[in-house]
């Protein structure tokens, strides 16, 4: 299972554009993927987007020459293409993470943009369903706002023991907390070392 998460342009996966690619293989969590790419010309830029993620419209433009640029920042096309290529050290393919449909559509609609084989199968596993479902059956009420389930992936990270994230999201960072949280959630363990200092609560109280 690769525990994923995308940081991005926007919300639509036809119109926005990949900005940075993190993974996880949650068999062996030591084996992980980060990258970040420029925006395609002419996509899509929410400005709600680059304030979650914390880049700058500068530093995701490809023709900007400014001294801030990370240089080793790649096209969006290269960075799928290497997320493909080291998709195939994992043993399993199934996409996991929270809200996974997300992060899969920017994958997919990226490879399809130039013409890449997209090898993956629709089917993802949901950390929220998961969370769900596991607060559900201990018999408590998830949260809820406008008659919809509210249980973001902060919530669902104080619920399985961890901290809440930063104000500005890292796709690596937020991949590591998604295997942690699901690690949490279906076996009552702890996976990664990074966060044995912080217990798993006990759900059978």
């Amino acid at each position: 299972m690769i525990v994923v998460d995308v940081e991005t342009t926007g919300v639509d996966a036809r119109l926005c554009s990949l900005l940075s690619v993190g993974a996880v293989e949650f068999e062996h969590p030591e084996n992980q993927f980060y990258k970040e790419c420029y925006a395609f010309p002419g996509a899509h830029i929410e400005k709600e987007a680059l304030v979650i993620s914390g880049f700058r419209v500068e530093e995701i433009t490809a023709n900007n020459q400014s001294p801030i640029t990370n240089n080793q920042k790649r096209t969006d096309r290269e960075v799928v293409l290497a997320f493909l290529e080291w998709m195939k050290t994992c043993k399993e393919w199934t996409l996991a993470g929270q809200n996974p449909s997300f992060d899969r559509s920017f994958l997919e609609e990226t490879a399809h943009r130039y013409h890449v084989n997209w090898p993956l199968a629709h089917r993802t596993i949901d950390v929220h369903s998961i969370a769900y479902y596991h607060i559900k059956k201990r018999g408590i009420e998830p949260p809820q706002k406008n008659s919809h389930s509210a249980l973001n992936l902060d919530r669902i990270l104080k619920y399985v023991g961890l901290s809440a994230r930063a104000k500005k999201h890292n796709a690596l960072e937020d991949a590591k907390l998604e295997a942690e949280a699901l690690s949490r959630l279906l076996y009552g363990k702890n996976l990664l070392t990074e966060y044995s200092s912080l217990s798993v609560p006990n759900y059978r109280t």
